[in-house]
């Protein structure tokens, strides 16, 4: 008796420290998320104090997001050969270290060197955490569980946005020295969590990760590009960040539009910031999607991609209506308050049509779009051995941060060709509108999934088993 009591304390410290492993490091995503989009959400406050152009801070959040995916590569690669908990915990430092400069940054220069090293840190979270969380996941949840890990980016951008126009529309500096502060203190839970075995949920191997775990090597990196899922899965994500990198614009978007109707760049940068804030909601309908993936995964191997096929394709139309819903009749006292601001924005969703219809259209496109994240990130593990799946994610993340900065700092070039002929925010969506074309390919990309990934997956399947065999 006193042996299964033992055993039963046993698993559930193990259950336990299994959920706050995870919930470390969801918090961790969605942090660096919030730093990456905190200057989206202060353009017009930091451009008018450092004396910079708004499309010059747009170049900014390109640079960061661009260096965050190259290093992601990186710190990916070392992840599935080395510790990971180690290179988590310096990561983070290094990305705390970043911001605080930024934060007490004087000089637009300062400021982008300041954000340069704060992305090298960005990447390790990105992908060394990706493969953590991926090993305590087992197949038949993965849609589910890896929901919340995208989630949590997701409400980290979202989170970083509002913070940063209601607590920076005054001064810039005070949101980000405070992500660092609360960066700082999830440095140092790292120092409770434990690293997994590679591939300790996968049920082929039978218990038995820890003594069979594999490490990758530098020869293997051809092999793994030409994996036919792996190549859709890159081509995917170069194709689909385009258009997501675009949407960091959104926050200027209507930033610009209360603008023109002759409200102050203060009360512009708090009220923009909410309405796209609270557009975003439907982001939580992600988890709804992993579970319908989960689903249709084990129905046909070829489900995950399909289900993200149809959502895809399917958002495009109502992201191109809802750029160009006009803002009339604004219920905002200019010059208010943060808390009057916030309460006049929550009332005009109720109180007035275009706020009305504009929220129905960001809605339907973003629950559409949900589907994407946590079918990929599923997809990444179940078409890839353990050893290389931080790996894959680093690369797929290189491809979509490279797109995603393209994305972001073209909106500003494009938007300043047809600002001569068109109202600033008119420009904004025309380009926005653009850049969400990028979605139909990125709809073929994820219908040759279809094709691909039941192939793989089964390979993945022989070779694991064979390796509890031996």
């Amino acid at each position: 008796m006193g042996r299964h009591r033992k055993l039963a304390s046993s698993c559930h410290n193990a259950a336990v420290r299994k959920l706050w492993t995870i919930g470390v490091f969801v918090v961790l995503a969605s942090l660096d998320n919030a730093a990456i989009m905190m200057i989206p959400s202060m353009v017009l406050p930091i451009a008018d104090d450092l004396g910079v152009s708004e499309a010059a801070l747009g170049g900014l959040t390109a640079a960061v997001i661009l260096l965050t995916a190259f290093t992601a590569a990186v710190w990916g690669f070392f992840g599935d050969r080395t510790g990971r908990k180690n290179l988590l915990f310096w990561g983070t430092i290094i990305w705390v270290g970043g911001v605080f400069a930024a934060a007490n940054s004087q000089t637009y220069g300062g400021l982008f060197v300041a954000m340069m090293v704060a992305a090298i840190g960005f990447g390790s979270i990105t992908s060394v955490g990706f493969s953590v969380v991926s090993d305590f996941v087992p197949p038949h949840r993965r849609g589910l569980a890896l929901s919340f890990w995208g989630l949590s980016q997701g409400a980290g951008g979202l989170i970083g946005g509002l913070a940063a126009s209601q607590l920076g529309a005054g001064d810039w500096r005070r949101p980000m020295g405070l992500l660092a502060a609360v960066g700082a203190g999830f440095a140092v839970l790292f120092l409770t969590t434990r690293d997994p075995a590679r591939g300790q949920s996968d049920p082929e191997l039978a218990g038995r990760a820890s003594e069979l775990e594999e490490r990758i090597e530098l020869a293997e990196l051809p092999a793994i590009i030409r994996r036919r899922s792996n190549t859709w899965l890159i081509s995917k994500g170069l194709a689909a960040q385009f258009a997501y990198g675009s949407l960091l614009w959104v926050p200027l978007l209507y930033q610009t539009k209360i603008a023109e109707l002759g409200y102050s760049i203060e009360t512009s940068t708090r009220a923009g910031g909410l309405y796209f804030s609270i557009l975003q909601i439907a982001a939580i309908t992600s988890i709804g999607a992993g579970w319908l993936g989960d689903r249709w995964q084990r129905r046909t191997l070829s489900g995950r991609a399909r289900l993200s096929t149809f959502s895809i394709l399917g958002a495009v139309p109502f992201f191109l209506a809802f750029f160009f819903v006009p803002l009339k009749a604004l219920p905002l006292t200019d010059g208010a308050s943060s808390s009057q601001v916030t309460r006049e924005v929550m009332v005009s969703f109720v109180t007035n049509g275009w706020v009305a219809l504009a929220f129905l259209l960001a809605f339907a496109a973003v629950v559409l779009t949900s589907a994407d994240s946590p079918n990929a990130f599923a997809l990444i593990v179940d078409v890839n051995l353990p050893e290389h799946r931080g790996t894959v994610f680093g690369l797929v993340t290189l491809a979509e941060g490279v797109s995603r900065s393209m994305g972001n700092g073209l909106v500003g070039w494009v938007t300043a060709t047809f600002i001569t002929t068109a109202a600033v925010s008119k420009s904004y969506a025309i380009a926005l509108a653009g850049f969400q074309l990028f979605f139909l390919p990125t709809g073929y990309c994820y219908w040759r999934l279809t094709r691909t990934a039941p192939d793989d997956i089964e390979d993945v399947k022989r070779t694991l088993t064979q390796r509890a065999a031996t």
